[in-house]
């Protein structure tokens, strides 16, 4: 539980920090690449963590690294690439290489960014010895101080300022049932397709169907109100961002050989961008929906 709320604190910490003026690369890749490097150490490191406590290397990966990358986000900005949401004055060959550099420069980062932590972990692992397994007590304390830390954010949202909502409150609130939908869809669905992983890929394209109706949601003409708005940037935020994820994606394609590496691949970025066609673009172009936000969010 607490490793799918540090996911999401980080990625809205990371992509806060790297939005600015001049920005030389968009911030979503700054997530995917270190989630996708701690992934990789996660991978290295599955037999000392499993022989330390198995538990522990499923918040890292699952946990962790899931809830930090996040396919739908990637799918919405690479479709507001296509439509050009953003309103920049370029022509539809701009618009073009916009959304096909999302897609490349992700999917490459996030990649080498798996095999460099993997490197890093296997490099520098033959130095650190592995510390003996949590006694009984110790795994139950940890088990009740989660549950605890999951629970506390219930008053977080409610006594913390409205303004909070939008930023952070609302998405821990809503962190891990999107980990926990994706970690349960990927264990049930996985092992019944040897092709691709059945479980993941329904997992990101639910995810970024939702996300994608969520945006719908606040592009209406008639804005919802700004709790509804807050709480659909949690949801956006928080259950998408967690249900979803790169991370887990490339080291998928990384297990899978040849064909079906290539196969999953384009299946999953074709499937998220004809849901967001049918879900988003519809809207936008029926006349009802605006393509940027029409909600505002708490401000006290």
């Amino acid at each position: 539980m607490p490793a799918s709320m540090f996911g999401v604190l980080a990625r809205l910490g990371l992509q806060a920090l790297t939005t600015y003026d001049g920005q030389s690369i968009f911030p979503l890749a700054y997530v995917q690449a270190t989630g996708c490097f701690i992934m990789g150490v996660g991978l290295r490191m599955k037999v000392p963590f499993g022989n330390f406590y198995g538990p522990l290397y499923t918040a890292l990966t699952t946990g962790f690294c899931g809830s930090l990358t996040t396919f739908s986000g990637w799918q919405v900005d690479i479709f507001d690439s296509w439509v050009n949401s953003g309103q920049f004055f370029r022509g539809g060959l701009r618009d073009f290489m916009d959304g096909f550099t999302q897609t490349w420069v992700t999917l490459v980062l996030s990649l080498a960014s798996l095999k460099f932590g993997v490197y890093v972990c296997g490099a520098v692992q033959p130095y650190f010895s592995a510390p003996p397994p949590p006694s009984k007590n110790l795994r139950y304390t940890l088990t009740i101080l989660a549950i605890l830390t999951y629970a506390a954010t219930l008053p977080v949202y409610f006594f913390l300022p409205g303004n909070f909502r939008h930023q952070a409150t609302a998405a821990l609130l809503f962190s891990f049932p999107g980990t926990l939908t994706r970690y349960l869809l990927s264990i049930n669905l996985n092992p019944r397709l040897k092709t691709i992983p059945l479980g993941t890929f329904m997992a990101n394209s639910l995810g970024t169907a939702l996300l994608g109706f969520f945006h719908v949601l606040q592009g209406f003409s008639s804005p919802v109100s700004q709790n509804a708005c807050s709480l659909l940037q949690g949801l956006g935020d928080g259950y998408c961002g967690c249900l979803t994820t790169i991370s887990t994606f490339a080291a998928e394609i990384g297990a899978l050989k040849g064909r079906k590496a290539v196969s999953y691949t384009i299946i999953s970025w074709i499937a998220g961008q004809l849901l967001l066609l049918v879900i988003m673009g519809s809207s936008f172009w029926g006349g009802h929906v605006k393509e940027q936000m029409t909600c505002s969010f708490q401000t006290s």
